[in-house]
């Protein structure tokens, strides 16, 4: 299940950038070093620190544009797995709820290395 995120995330980092220019970031102490990674191992992915939801209709026309584009890449099954990670995810499912919005809501995620995950939205029309 963890890999399942970063996996779905990986597919929208590049809207690492754009979201988090919508957002002011909480203070977080610089992480610590962590350990060499064995040789031909996958790097370990980074705990979620922050979860930052953002509506597409807050993002510029261009990053829209490209996270239509990853989206209309990624498939129904892709998004079904991002949903369904997303309500096994505490954490994640409450920062949601908090906006008063559910997984059924979710587009596209997006995690950093700092664990700061950011969740593209769109409401039903």
């Amino acid at each position: 299940m963890r890999k399942t995120i970063p996996l779905a995330a990986a597919a929208t980092l590049l809207l690492a950038t754009a979201a988090s220019a919508q957002q002011q970031p909480a203070q977080q102490p610089p992480p610590a070093s962590p350990a060499p990674a064995a040789p031909g191992a996958q790097p370990e992915v980074p705990a979620i620190q922050t979860v930052n939801v953002v509506d597409i209709e807050e993002l510029p026309e261009e990053t829209k544009t490209k996270v239509n584009e990853v989206i209309a890449k990624r498939g129904e099954d892709g998004l079904q797995k991002l949903r369904s990670s997303i309500d096994a995810t505490p954490q994640v499912k409450s920062a949601l709820e908090a906006k008063g919005l559910t997984s059924a809501q979710v587009i596209a995620a997006s995690m950093d290395t700092n664990g700061a995950l950011t969740l593209i939205t769109k409401k039903a029309s």
